[in-house]
């Protein structure tokens, strides 16, 4: 299973320069969990840097994925990641779906880097 964070899927959708680095997980729908914290950065972004249009179409391609929404479990999980590694709220909501479906995290913010079931990329551009 995989999850492809919030920047990850802006990347995507932008056609930045790590595109290609998230292009399989994204592809691999069978595999995709999607956070919906992330429905809501990507959302957010998309709506201030392009349109509602452009916004609505990349939650329509997420929805291909799994939607896994924040329940106790999770929120529980994440207050505790958050206390532990000094990470954001969302952040941590992320990593700890990840880790509560055994899922890999791909991502392009460095606070994950060297972190186990993590694949990282820097930040080009």
């Amino acid at each position: 299973m995989n999850i492809v964070d919030s920047s990850g899927w802006i990347e995507y959708f932008t056609e930045g320069g790590n595109a290609n680095f998230f292009s399989p997980p994204i592809r691999d729908v069978d595999n995709l969990i999607v956070p919906t914290i992330c429905i809501y950065e990507v959302f957010k972004r998309l709506l201030a840097e392009r349109d509602e249009d452009s916004a609505l179409l990349a939650v329509g391609l997420m929805s291909h994925g799994r939607e896994v929404e924040l329940d106790r479990t999770i929120a529980i999980d994440a207050a505790q990641i958050s206390r532990e590694l000094k990470l954001a709220m969302a952040d941590s909501i992320i990593l700890a779906t990840a880790r509560a479906n055994n899922a890999t995290l791909w991502t392009r913010d460095a606070h994950f880097k060297g972190m186990d079931g993590v694949k990282y990329i820097e930040k080009k551009g």
